[in-house]
């Protein structure tokens, strides 16, 4: 039954409530310590850096080698540059994700400065890496449309899109900070050859989001794109459990661990981003019964016969909605740290209520005398704070060591 007109009036007065105060916050409405909203200030942070906490972040590594694996163009689509913003993320009816577009803007510390939305927070992701150490770079995420069965674009069934040749110009303007991901929908009738020309064009890696682009991983209808990832030596980073920042076409079960199989049996690298640290999926082996995510991917890690083809990203392991027993778990498990990759998911650790310093340390994951200074970083640079925050998570003396920040010989191998 359709909602009467009185109640349909009554939800959008609420919502555009909720949304207005969200606005008054991301314009600085807060009293006190930031706890809500990014206040993004000076990139520039020399002083913080004489802190020892922070002074030991590269301790061991070559800043040529370190490349942030996971990170995410945004903006609004004013740019003229292709990229496009759903429905749900830029209407007042929809409150939630209409706000949670307001948090990504804010995380990504999007100014009023000249130029458009998009330019803006190009021009910030930029300088915050020029303000890593000379030769760290950050791998921009192109995202494709969601796509039907036939392999055609689903344009109101996708949260956003991000064209490749968005994310690979970006990279070209910023060659030495920028590395560039394609995202390429397997089912299109031209997926191979666009893979091809992505490769020839310098893409690093290829993105998916398989529940909300509607990718089954599992089905043969992937064989031919998974052939020519092996062939071309291009590896995958397919998004594993719960998603919730872009909902698409809904199908939760295609970011099932389980379904990657078959791009490893066809011989393509497959790099499980987050390391399915959210969420719950069925255990294929064994129908009917549901297990945590991460439990599943672990068991694909486990398996001898992946050994150089099943890889796993460390973004977003430190969000709130992780459980610390799941972090507890990939510090301690050695034997998996040269299959693991670092990246930051960004803009995600600028948003100051995703991310908790103190909470990590009430667990006994990090040093709580490194709480104040890392949550200082933050407002200055949340890409070096990702960084400086996972190089001092620590459980019963293990960490993660050097090599899990040394991405680029991965992503360089062909």
């Amino acid at each position: 039954m359709n909602a009467k007109p009185s109640s349909r009036r009554r939800f959008i007065k609420a919502a555009t409530l909720f949304a207005a105060g969200s606005i008054a916050g991301l314009l600085g409405c807060q009293i006190g310590k930031p706890f809500l909203v990014n206040p993004c200030r000076d990139p520039a942070f020399d002083a913080l850096l004489e802190n020892p906490w922070l002074a030991s972040v590269w301790d061991g590594l070559n800043p040529a080698d370190v490349w942030d694996c996971h990170v995410h163009l945004a903006g609004i689509g004013d740019s003229g540059n292709g990229l496009v913003v759903g429905e749900k993320l830029r209407s007042l009816l929809h409150p939630v994700f209409y706000t949670q577009r307001l948090f990504y803007l804010n995380g990504g510390c999007v100014s009023a400065e000249a130029g458009t939305v998009d330019e803006n927070y190009v021009r910030r992701l930029a300088l915050l890496a020029k303000n890593m150490r000379p030769g760290f770079k950050a791998m921009l995420f192109a995202f494709d449309w969601s796509h039907d069965d036939e392999g055609r674009p689903v344009r109101d069934k996708s949260t956003f899109y991000v064209p490749d040749d968005y994310a690979r110009r970006m990279a070209a303007e910023h060659p030495d900070v920028f590395e560039w991901v394609a995202s390429i929908h397997p089912y299109r009738a031209d997926a191979v050859d666009r893979l091809e020309a992505a490769a020839a064009q310098g893409a690093r890696a290829v993105k998916w989001l398989p529940a909300a682009q509607n990718i089954d991983p599992a089905s043969p209808r992937c064989d031919a794109f998974f052939a020519a990832l092996a062939r071309l030596r291009v590896p995958l980073i397919s998004h594993c459990g719960l998603e919730k920042a872009a909902t698409g076409s809904n199908m939760e079960h295609f970011g099932n661990p389980l379904r990657l199989r078959r791009a490893m049996d066809a011989g393509a690298r497959v790099v499980v981003a987050h390391c399915a640290t959210a969420g719950k999926d069925e255990d294929l082996d064994a129908p009917g019964r549901i297990g945590t995510s991460f439990d599943l991917f672990a068991r694909l890690m486990d398996d001898p016969q992946w050994q150089g083809r099943l890889f796993g990203d460390i973004s977003a392991i430190a969000l709130r909605n992780r459980q610390p027993e799941v972090i507890k778990t990939l510090l301690v498990r050695d034997d998996w740290h040269g299959r693991l990759l670092n990246g930051s998911d960004y803009p995600l650790p600028g948003i100051l209520p995703l991310v908790s310093p103190g909470a990590l340390a009430s667990h006994g994951l990090l040093p709580k005398e490194a709480v104040a200074v890392l949550e200082a970083l933050r407002e200055h640079n949340s890409l070096y704070f990702d960084l400086a925050l996972k190089r001092h998570l620590c459980w019963q003396g293990k960490s993660f060591p050097a090599q899990v920040f040394a991405t680029r010989p991965f992503f360089e191998a062909a």
